[in-house]
């Protein structure tokens, strides 16, 4: 009965102890102005500014050059064409490539449309005939333009001529005759072809990652800086890890429920993102991820030995992270030795399994790979970070002691 009494009194002062580190870190959370810029106001405006940018979701009117060497019926129709789509604007006429490079270079077009002398000659004498198109690199966005556009009226035009030399008497021979095949393009979760369709909620997923790493990583650089990490400690108190660890990520994970809620929720609702999930699958599918994150960034803050320095640490991560996450680039093309090393980030099954709900409507049953490797995730870094915080509470009490004797031997 003892026993039982003691162990009753042992739990109520250890949750106790925690609730009371819980209260400090929140008080430390919220009076610290540069972890409160990466726990709120990152959250809050930069997805903002992420989505405004490309709310346009497609590149229209892209400026060209035209270079027709033809001078025929045919090349105008072509390039009447190719103007009247919405993707591509010809702001110039050019008389030669020297021309067309010249107004490119200067920015004022972003590719250009050559039509060769011989275009109609090669047409009307059943021949094959090529029109080249030259895009700006530096932005994939203008490519896929100009490229998708050239190509529909190429196709567009292949039909009328094959129509006209066929001689059919129906509009049906027409069909039969030019498409045997019917097809029908249809882009699945992403009908407008949209890039923030497909780009926004993994980096919403990123921000997640990135700002906790950040923020936790200022405050454990500020103590660990000032040596009074172990402070941290319960009064009295010389050991406590699993408490801090625990008092900790109950705060880090109140402040993030509700930031999550806004980024995944009303940031994709504002800008009209494709957006089908469970909201269910998707609260429990994000309870892993975020603790996941957390106890990552607890552990990765051990690399953090002053206030500043966990910006050029972690800053820099956030493109790569993208990438090899398998959304920006695809993750068949990614390199094995890549795929193996994004196993490490909460971010890469975060964004995968986001991506899925949020924007395909799975459920987590059709995310259970995804969903459990981040529960793995949240054992190993819940332990990962008790070992870094134990490490780091040592350190400091040391590192606070010498600093001690030291002043005591100045003023003697």
């Amino acid at each position: 009965m003892k026993e039982n009494k003691s162990l009753y009194q042992h739990f109520l002062r250890a949750v106790s102890e925690t609730f009371l580190i819980w209260r400090r870190e929140c008080v430390r959370v919220f009076r610290d102005q540069g972890v409160l810029i990466f726990f709120i106001l990152v959250p809050l405006l930069y997805p903002l500014l992420y989505a405004f940018i490309y709310t346009g979701e497609v590149v229209r009117e892209v400026p060209v050059v035209a270079v027709d060497q033809s001078h025929t019926a045919l090349s105008r129709e072509f390039l009447t064409r190719t103007d009247a789509a919405p993707d591509l604007h010809i702001i110039a006429y050019a008389s030669d490539m020297e021309e067309a490079k010249t107004l490119m270079k200067e920015q004022k077009a972003y590719g250009t449309i050559l039509i060769p002398s011989d275009f109609s000659k090669r047409l009307n004498s059943g021949k094959q005939a090529t029109v080249a198109a030259y895009s700006d690199m530096s932005g994939l966005l203008y490519y896929k333009a100009i490229l998708s556009v050239c190509t529909d009226v190429s196709l567009d035009m292949n039909r009328e001529i094959q129509i006209e030399r066929l001689g059919n008497t129906t509009d049906e021979q027409d069909n039969v005759s030019t498409a045997p095949l019917e097809y029908e393009y249809v882009p699945m979760f992403n009908p407008q072809n949209g890039f923030a369709s497909f780009l926004i909620p993994a980096v919403l997923i990123l921000i997640i990652q990135q700002t906790l790493l950040l923020g936790i990583g200022q405050i454990n650089g500020t103590a660990r800086e000032q040596h009074t990490f172990h402070l941290q400690l319960p009064p009295g108190k010389r050991n406590g890890t699993f408490r801090i660890i625990l008092g900790k990520s109950l705060c880090y994970f109140m402040v993030y429920a509700i930031m999550s809620t806004w980024l995944l929720l009303a940031v994709p609702k504002i800008f009209s993102l494709p957006q089908i999930p469970q909201i269910w699958d998707l609260m429990a599918f994000m309870l892993p991820f975020l603790l996941a994150c957390i106890f990552f960034a607890m552990t990765m803050s051990i690399l953090v030995f002053s206030r500043e320095s966990c910006m050029p640490l972690f800053v820099f991560t956030s493109v790569p992270l993208l990438f090899i996450s398998g959304v920006s680039w695809p993750g068949a093309a990614i390199p094995e030795i890549w795929k193996i090393l994004s196993w490490i980030v909460p971010s890469t099954f975060g964004v995968n399994g986001f991506i899925r709900i949020n924007s395909m409507g799975a459920l987590l049953d059709d995310v259970q790979q995804e969903y459990y490797a981040l529960w793995i995730q949240t054992a190993v870094y819940f332990f990962t970070a008790a070992c870094a915080y134990y490490y780091m509470i040592r350190q400091s009490r040391r590192l606070a002691l010498k600093q001690q004797k030291e002043e005591k031997g100045t003023d003697s």
